[in-house]
């Protein structure tokens, strides 16, 4: 499996190259073999981005800009959709590659199946404790139903302070858990600004670098339309 990166080496804008910059030295600091293929230079290499990239994974505009990555003929993603797997250790996943041992992704995907067993080999033994639970509540049922009305006042008492008990530690903990998510709505809030923010940014990056390549685009045209008609004088003079 060969991973393909698509990049444009002459490309003006400062954020798509800071992009391409991260994640070919990612790739190289995990050791992952790739082949860059340069969409500024290599009019094929660009329409067959264009043609690979699924159509609900392009922009409103219908052109993917770079860097976009491959497995061989897959659709990995994006550099967005790459950041977000690098930061959560999944890279090797976002790359459909089986993680190296003892990496971070392979110690994480151990610890998962490691948490998964477990939890299934705990299930019989509160199985089982639940069952005991049930029979000594039927027993305990039984014998306080012999003990008489006296000892059922008692128990309907106790099962009362219980209650009250339980509902107060229920309201303590619905004001604790309101209080966190009103700090946690601030937090958000402010994330939410700043990211808007960057979004802006390279936006406007983003539609200077596509005008780029749409007149790249229109050059080669006009050039591709020049030679014909002096192809055709030149015969026409024959």
């Amino acid at each position: 499996m060969v991973i393909k990166v698509f990049l444009a080496s002459s490309s003006g804008s400062t954020a798509i190259k800071k992009k391409q910059q991260d994640v070919v030295a990612f790739l190289e600091a995990l050791k992952v073999d790739y082949t860059e293929l340069d969409i500024a230079c290599n009019e094929q290499n660009r329409m067959w981005m264009r043609q690979n990239v699924p159509e609900e994974k392009k922009p409103p505009n219908g052109i993917p800009l770079p860097p976009q990555i491959f497995n061989e003929e897959s659709y990995c993603g994006d550099y967005d959709t790459f950041f977000d797997a690098k930061e959560d250790n999944l890279v090797y996943a976002f790359l459909g590659l089986p993680p190296p041992p003892g990496s971070k992704e392979a110690v994480q995907a151990q610890e998962h199946i490691m948490q998964n067993g477990t939890h299934a080999e705990e299930n019989p033994d509160e199985s089982v404790k639940h069952n005991g639970d049930a029979q000594g509540e039927e027993e305990g049922q039984t014998g306080d139903e012999e003990e008489g009305e006296g000892g059922e006042a008692d128990d309907e008492g106790t099962e009362l302070e219980t209650s009250r008990g339980e509902d107060l530690a229920e309201e303590e903990e619905k004001e604790a858990v309101e209080e966190t998510d009103e700090v946690t709505e601030d937090t958000e809030a402010q994330e939410e600004e700043e990211e808007e923010q960057e979004e802006e940014d390279l936006h406007s990056e983003e539609e200077e670098e596509l005008q780029q390549l749409e007149d790249q685009d229109e050059q080669g045209s006009e050039e591709e339309e020049e030679d014909l008609e002096g192809t055709q004088a030149e015969e026409e003079a024959e």
